[in-house]
């Protein structure tokens, strides 16, 4: 009943390594659900300021922007696995996930228009590479017995508790930075977010001890 339900993969939370990965696959998992929730609603607000640019008045297609950098990048993990290393991978997507929102806070849809679209750009590279970097460190450091109840573990910890917690924390810092005639403070929100996300690729750096094997990253590709 155990390993029906997955509650096996568990047990890598005694391990000081996994501990660390999950932890920061749920703080991480917390970006994600900030840009999702917020991206829309902040090109919105240039509605008035900036009614006739073209992000305003077709923000979904800047916005899927963001997905054809995800599908793109994909392509080019298998290099940077290889010629990197795991950590590293992992690193960049969190530096990436700092450039997305810095680039949002200096962006607007008038002569900022090029930020907007680095940001959705830079997504593909915060997204992509930490999610499959991270499925790949899962798929190498556990047993086989428990291997896809510990890939669903890492669904969990960046989809589930992690969207959670983005969800009620990037809440709190968009009402904190909301005037009470609902005019929002967008460059001090991104701000936040952003060195929220630079706090974490640090901590991370400094915590996380891993040792790039190029050959067993190369045995996990071809399986």
């Amino acid at each position: 009943m155990v390993s029906a339900l997955g509650l096996d993969a568990f047990v890598l939370f005694k391990e000081r390594k996994m501990l660390i990965f999950f932890i920061f696959a749920m703080l991480l998992g917390a970006t994600l659900q900030i840009t999702n929730t917020f991206g829309g609603i902040f090109l919105d607000s240039f509605a008035d300021t900036y009614s006739d640019a073209f992000a305003v008045q077709y923000p979904n297609i800047l916005l899927s922007v963001s997905q054809m950098s995800e599908t793109l990048f994909i392509l080019v993990i298998p290099f940077f696995l290889r010629r990197f290393g795991i950590k590293t991978v992992m690193l960049i997507s969190m530096l990436a996930w700092v450039l997305r929102f810095a680039l949002f806070r200096i962006g607007n849809p008038g002569n900022g228009f090029i930020f907007l679209l680095l940001s959705m750009i830079v997504y593909g590279i915060a997204f992509d590479f930490f999610n499959v970097s991270g499925s790949m460190f899962v798929e190498k450091e556990t047993n086989h017995s428990i291997r896809a109840s510990a890939q669903g573990l890492f669904m969990i910890m960046t989809n589930g508790l992690g969207a959670i917690i983005g969800s009620y924390s990037s809440g709190w810092v968009v009402d904190y930075f909301t005037a009470a005639d609902g005019t929002r403070d967008w460059p001090a929100i991104w701000f936040v977010f952003a060195g929220y996300a630079l706090v974490i690729a640090v901590v991370f750096a400094l915590v996380f001890n891993y040792k790039h094997d190029p050959e067993k990253i190369r045995t996990v590709s071809h399986a």
